[in-house]
């Protein structure tokens, strides 16, 4: 794959559709490393747009999809996974022939089914994935350096344009991340383990504690260990985020489930009749995990 773009700008002009911590994250980090001329946004929220432009984060922020698109040649659609599908039309007739549309939606499989479609000829649509964030949202949260050290996934279709392909691996290594080209469907049941399970579980038990009685509510929280901590930090994301990413890879996260379901099971019988060895055997596994995250630097 040619790779040649080492230094220099690569867009002329960059526009994000939705300016929260993701989008705002990239945006900055494009203007550190002079990756783009000019950077705007496509924003619903007057609130955004306004914070947006304040930290200086893009030049333009625009209501309106024609004014914030129609001279874009790199387009990141960086909305929740449900909103995709409303946002490209919206978008699809303003594009610039040659534009590249990437996303950084955590489901890949729907949100092609979705995009794909509606983009016209001549526009070139490789989806990605950042495996980066915080449990914060908005524009304000943002920071360029988040993407540091941080896996990019890029799912390339059939047929794209190999140049464009180069050039947004490109983008990604110089704001610093790891980049990886991976088949969709694959992608939906990797983060169906790694991320979306690890989720689904923070909610439920951080949900759990708040369905106690008030006093034993209050002790939880009083004494929270760092275990639970980072469930309450996990469980923290953005609500409507996380509700598309679990309605839009149902399949991939149901399975999941049904091994987690099935593995905690075996446990609990292990514990009910006290086979220690079966639970230290277990637990020497999982730290195994631990240090294995650790020496990739993902920790």
């Amino acid at each position: 794959m040619n790779e040649d773009h080492a230094t220099g700008q690569l867009f002329d002009t960059a526009c994000f559709v939705g300016i929260g911590h993701i989008g705002s994250s990239l945006a900055r980090a494009l203007r550190k490393h002079g990756l783009a001329g000019r950077i705007l946004c496509l924003e619903a929220s007057d609130g955004a747009r306004r914070v947006a432009m304040d930290l200086g984060v893009v030049d333009g922020a625009f209501a309106d999809p024609a004014q914030a698109v129609a001279g874009a040649d790199l387009v990141v659609l960086a909305v929740p996974v449900g909103a995709m599908e409303a946002v490209v039309r919206a978008i699809a007739p303003h594009l610039k022939p040659g534009a590249v549309v990437t996303d950084v939606g955590s489901v890949k499989m729907a949100v092609i089914r979705d995009v794909g479609p509606l983009l016209p000829d001549g526009v070139h649509y490789i989806p990605g994935h950042p495996i980066a964030g915080t449990e914060h949202s908005g524009p304000s949260s943002g920071f360029a350096e988040l993407f540091e050290g941080r896996w990019q996934i890029l799912t390339p279709l059939p047929g794209t344009d190999e140049a464009m392909l180069a050039k947004l691996c490109a983008l990604w290594r110089r704001v610093g991340s790891m980049v990886e080209l991976m088949e969709p469907a694959h992608h939906d049941r990797v983060l169906a383990i790694t991320s979306h399970l690890p989720h689904l579980i923070a909610y439920t038990i951080v949900g759990t504690a708040s369905d106690l009685a008030d006093h034993l509510q209050q002790e939880v929280i009083k004494f929270s260990a760092s275990g639970f901590r980072d469930f309450t930090r996990i469980a923290a994301s953005d609500p409507i985020m996380w509700r598309d990413i679990f309605l839009n890879n149902r399949e991939a996260v149901l399975e999941v489930i049904q091994r987690f379901t099935e593995d905690l099971t075996a446990l609990q019988r292990a514990i009910r009749w006290g086979e220690g060895e079966v639970l230290e055997s277990k637990f020497r596994e999982t730290r195994a995990i631990r240090r294995a995250i650790i020496d990739a630097k993902q920790a």
